[in-house]
């Protein structure tokens, strides 16, 4: 088993959030916020037929995330709980994950609504949202339960 995989960004996504602190949480508190992904030429031709999906899964990087916590305090709660019933960013391998609304697409650039993400934040993968696929029909979510009426959306 290896202890190190290492993955290329395909491109950068790009927004009006430059701090951490100004971001919304996740894209559902991000409504109408306007960015962009700008694909490194190489992989344009990944792009064809994605402009068919109304609302893709951008997979990224989180670059200004340093360290991690097993357990975190989590936006929206006062105990800790374990990283991995979380969202935060600072995990043991820093990767982010949100859906968002595509809105067209000009070159290598896809223009995105629904967007939470940090400025300049590296994009490892692009994957089109299907929810036949993506959204399981019941679902639990656990402690989150008591207080999932607190995010707007």
């Amino acid at each position: 088993m290896m202890d190190e995989i290492t993955y290329k960004y395909i491109g950068t996504i790009h927004s009006p959030f430059k701090k951490t602190g100004d971001m919304p949480i996740q894209p559902g508190g991000a409504r109408g916020i306007k960015g962009t992904v700008e694909i490194k030429h190489e992989y344009i031709g990944g792009l064809k037929d994605i402009e068919g999906f109304s609302h893709i899964i951008l997979i990224y990087h989180f670059h200004l995330s340093k360290g991690y916590s097993l357990e975190v305090i989590p936006f929206l709660d006062e105990y800790p709980r374990g990283i991995f019933s979380t969202r935060a960013p600072r995990r043991p391998n820093p990767i982010g994950l949100s859906i968002v609304k595509l809105i067209k697409v000009e070159n290598n650039i896809i223009s995105i609504e629904n967007v939470d993400i940090v400025d300049n934040t590296p994009l490892l993968d692009i994957k089109p949202y299907v929810p036949k696929f993506d959204a399981p029909g019941e679902v639990k979510i656990g402690w989150l339960t008591k207080t999932q009426n607190e995010v707007n959306s």
